[in-house]
């Protein structure tokens, strides 16, 4: 009933022929960076080897200090800005969700920027355009991961903010396996990276690929977003239900054991889809995450989600 998320045939198959050599005359590239200057409304765009990648290239360059939400961000942000021995410091939240205002009480450098992801622990949209907008107004940079919002046709995720970073990895929305990309109007960050960037290319295979994904990327984002919020609507206790988002993550004190049980009864043909918090890329409490985000987009038929909610429901998440 359920499959993983894997790269689509029509992406392997275009990926094939590159690695063959039979589309040789095509710059995949400069293809793909343009649909991505296009989806952010930014002017630059480097495509790099991960999404992680991407971070340690745009962190190096900044040289104030590294703001990062206290929950439902990415662990990544942390641990790339102390290596870089950056100064780190936490940002209170609403269970993930930004309040611009919260900045006011921390005492920060000049040229420091808040990094964060488009979806609060993928389960809630933060609102980009409102804090970009703050820290617009405060002189603080925003580096958004939209690994999971790049191409969102309602509320524009991904292109608000400052910097918009992408993994295209498996398995998020622009899904290749691998690579990501950095897009951005301020040229210095691309100045002051020079090194780490020549460290991080990928290959034409890769950028196919992203090209190909590329295509229908809002499309994927919709079915996902309103997949997730079909169950939200039948799970009261899930969290910022009122939220769009794409995965579902229901607070509960016995998480770890009914995450047992659902992974039992909710399975895939590869990796699972259920998993428990704490988890500071989720939630820092106990709580069960649903990752619809995961799921082949054929299965997110309302039979398949129906069969969710009823599991959910047989282990008294209600």
């Amino acid at each position: 009933m359920f499959k993983f998320k894997t790269i689509s045939q029509k992406t392997r198959r275009v990926m094939s022929e590159v690695a063959l050599g039979n589309l040789s005359n095509i710059n995949f590239e400069e293809s793909c960076c343009e649909k991505i200057k296009t989806l952010t409304n930014k002017d630059e765009v480097k495509i790099c080897s991960s999404g992680n990648n991407g971070i340690f290239i745009t962190l190096s360059a900044i040289k104030g200090d590294i703001i990062v939400p206290d929950q439902g961000g990415w662990h990544g942000f942390k641990q790339i800005a102390k290596f870089l021995d950056k100064n780190v410091i936490t940002l209170k939240t609403d269970s993930g969700l930004i309040e611009p205002n919260y900045i006011d009480d921390l005492d920060i450098k000049e040229d420091s920027a808040l990094i964060y992801t488009s979806f609060a622990g993928y389960c809630a949209e933060q609102n980009t355009k409102g804090i970009a907008k703050y820290c617009k107004t405060n002189n603080i940079l925003t580096i958004e991961d939209a690994s999971a919002g790049i191409g969102d046709n309602k509320n524009k995720l991904g292109r608000h903010s400052d910097i918009i970073l992408a993994s295209t990895g498996s398995p998020k929305i622009i899904n290749v396996g691998q690579g990501g990309f950095i897009a951005s109007n301020n040229e210095e960050i691309f100045k002051q990276s020079s090194l780490p960037q020549k460290l991080s290319k990928t290959s034409q295979i890769v950028c196919a690929g992203i090209d190909s994904e590329l295509d229908n990327v809002g499309k994927k984002l919709e079915d996902t977003v309103n997949a997730t919020n079909y169950i939200k609507k039948h799970i009261d206790s899930a969290l910022h239900k009122d939220k769009r988002g794409i995965n579902v993550i229901i607070p509960h004190d016995d998480a770890k054991s009914i995450g047992w049980n659902l992974k039992k009864t909710l399975t895939t043909d590869k990796s699972g889809f259920i998993t428990t918090c704490p988890n500071y890329n989720r939630i820092k409490q106990k709580a069960i995450a649903v990752e619809i985000k995961n799921l082949d987009y054929e299965c997110l038929k309302k039979e398949n989600l129906d069969k969710i909610i009823e599991e959910l429901k047989l282990n008294n998440l209600q």
